[in-house]
C-alpha cells in the first residue's frame, strides 16, 4: 500500500507532471512564473484547492455513482472547484493581501484551471480510493508548484540574456518550457527504478 501511495506521489511530481508532461495548466504557468514570489503563492493555492477539490468531489462522485447520475460529474466538479477558489480569494484578500494583488486576474484564473479538473477527473478515472486521491492531489499540486518554479528561473534567466528578435516574448518563453518539459521526461526512469 505505502509503496502504490509512493508511486502516485512521485508520478504527480516528476513522471505525470500535470503541466510538463500532461500539459494541462498552462495559462497560469505561462502567465505567472515571471518571479519567483508569484509562482510560488499561485502553485500553494493550486495545491490547497487540488486538495480540498479532490476531498470534496470524491464522495460527491460517488453519491452522483449511487444515484446512477454520474454523467454530471463534471458540471458538479467545476460547481466546486469554482466554489472553493472563491473561498481562497476571499482567505487571500484577508490575510495576504500583498499576494493577493500579486497574482491578480490570475487568481481567479484558478477555477478555469484544466490541472485542477484535470486531477478530480483523474482520481475517478483511475478508480483511486479516497486516500490515494488524497496523496495524488498532493503529489500533482506540488509537481505544478515544482514546475512553476522552475520555470520562473529560467524565465529570470531568458530576460537577462539576449535573445533574436523573432523570439522575444512568448516564442522563447514557448521554446524554454518545451526544453523543461523534455528534461522531466528523465525521471521517468528514476521513478521506475526507485520503486521497481
Amino acid at each position: 500500500m505505502l509503496k502504490s501511495l509512493l508511486t502516485v506521489l512521485l508520478a504527480g511530481i516528476l513522471t505525470d507532471n500535470i503541466v510538463l508532461a500532461k500539459t494541462t495548466g498552462i495559462c497560469p504557468f505561462l502567465g505567472v512564473s515571471k518571479k519567483y514570489k508569484q509562482a510560488f503563492g499561485m502553485g500553494l493555492a493550486v495545491i490547497f484547492v487540488m486538495l480540498c477539490a479532490s476531498a470534496v468531489t470524491w464522495p460527491i462522485y460517488k453519491a452522483l455513482e449511487a444515484l446512477d447520475i454520474k454523467f454530471l460529474k463534471t458540471i458538479v466538479f467545476i460547481l466546486v472547484i469554482a466554489s472553493l477558489v472563491q473561498f481562497v480569494e476571499i482567505i487571500l484578500k484577508k490575510f495576504i493581501p500583498s499576494l493577493y494583488k500579486s497574482l491578480g486576474v490570475y487568481l481567479p484564473l484558478i477555477t478555469t484551471n484544466c490541472a485542477v479538473l484535470g486531477v478530480a477527473e483523474t482520481n475517478v478515472k483511475e478508480g483511486y480510493d479516497f486516500i490515494t486521491s488524497m496523496v495524488s492531489s498532493v503529489g500533482v499540486g506540488i509537481g505544478f508548484l515544482v514546475a512553476m518554479l522552475l520555470f520562473a528561473g529560467v524565465r529570470t534567466r531568458i530576460e537577462n540574456c539576449p535573445s533574436p528578435k523573432p523570439f522575444k516574448g512568448l516564442p522563447i518563453t514557448l521554446i524554454a518550457a518545451s526544453i523543461v518539459a523534455m528534461a522531466f521526461l528523465g525521471f521517468d526512469g528514476v521513478v521506475k527504478g526507485m520503486l521497481g
